[in-house]
């Protein structure tokens, strides 16, 4: 579920009428609110084997309810249907006149998801340094751009930027797609970008606005969701790939492991098995460029790869930086 939901605006929990709240609804309403997806819908299934009773359905919304303000989802939606038979999935169900909300579909449909990108601080992790060197073409002859897919905030033609960690400042010249130019582009579009000096870009690097600045460093603090039978261990190695990098890392300590009965932390535990979510303490080869998961969800996540297998491990949040990257610079003149 982690991975697949690591991108997504609404979540939607199926849960049994019959069987109620069990230890898989919990987990997986945590892990979507551990994600920050903003909307989350609890599909309550199978009503017709519970003879469509209102009390059911209301005894396990009030299970839901009574630990979900400790989770911080603002937006949640509790829907009572059958699959079986279509009642509340695509058309409102005669079988519950007690309910007036929308259907599931309904609500997939009109629920508001705009908003949910986000559009404060430019960030531009550098996926491809695009080169075409065509000969016959005196425009793309001498052509250098920058493509990626913007990562957050807004980007405009004339704007000043860094470029992170080399700490090189620029302006963007052209802003193109496979559509033509443009003259802003924002989250979550796919781009390709002109500065206006020859700057030492890679791929890897992140060009970003001036206005609010990520943090950087080795020393990395996350929650993260465990996805290996082979239980996490403080100093096991790994593979860290974040946004379009990929660097060595090792697991210096395990702080802490989610209860997931009572959602309690519980210190300091010796190992981290399948399924199991926890606190972290992570130290890179290098330096990354990062922003805390709650203020961005794409440049403050990142996952665990164990080497000789590629087998993704382990998918991480990070903490918030302590303090925004520190860069030297004094003109655009490079």
């Amino acid at each position: 579920m982690v991975t697949g939901a690591s991108t997504a605006n609404l979540s939607v929990v199926l849960v049994d009428a019959r069987q109620g709240v069990i230890e898989q609804s919990r987990r997986h309403t945590y892990i979507a609110s551990l994600l920050r997806i903003p909307h989350l819908v609890i599909a309550i299934n199978k009503m017709d084997l519970v003879d469509w009773s209102e009390a059911r359905f209301l005894e396990i919304r009030s299970a839901f309810e009574s630990f979900l303000p400790r989770l911080d989802i603002k937006d949640v939606k509790f829907i009572p249907m059958s699959a079986l038979n279509g009642d509340n999935v695509v058309d409102a169900s005669a079988q519950t006149p007690w309910y007036v909300g929308p259907s599931l579909l309904g609500h997939l449909e009109t629920v508001h998801i705009a908003s949910d990108w986000n559009l404060h601080g430019f960030r531009f992790p550098v996926q491809w340094v695009n080169r075409p060197n065509n000969p016959r073409d005196a425009a793309l002859h001498d052509f250098r751009g920058f493509s990626g897919q913007i990562a957050g905030g807004i980007v405009r033609v004339g704007q000043p930027v860094l470029i992170l960690p080399s700490g090189q400042r620029s302006r963007v010249k052209e802003i193109w797609t496979l559509d033509g130019p443009l003259q802003e582009a924002f989250c979550p579009q796919s781009v390709t970008l002109v500065l206006e000096h020859d700057v030492d870009v890679s791929r890897g690097d992140m060009i970003v606005g001036l206005d609010t600045l990520p943090g950087s460093g080795t020393e990395l603090q996350a929650r993260v969701c465990w996805m290996h039978p082979k239980a996490l261990q403080p100093g096991r190695k790994y593979f860290l790939k974040h946004t379009t990098q990929t660097v060595q890392a090792v697991v210096s300590s395990i702080d802490s492991r989610i209860n997931i009965h009572t959602f309690e932390s519980e210190p300091n535990p010796t190992e981290l098995a399948m399924n199991d979510i926890g606190q972290i303490r992570i130290r890179t080869a290098k330096p990354l460029t990062y922003d805390g998961y709650a203020t961005n969800r794409l440049t403050g996540a990142c996952i665990l790869i164990e080497p000789g297998t590629n087998a993704t491990v382990g998918a991480c949040m990070l903490e918030a930086p302590q303090e925004p990257v520190r860069v030297e610079y004094t003109d655009f003149a490079i």
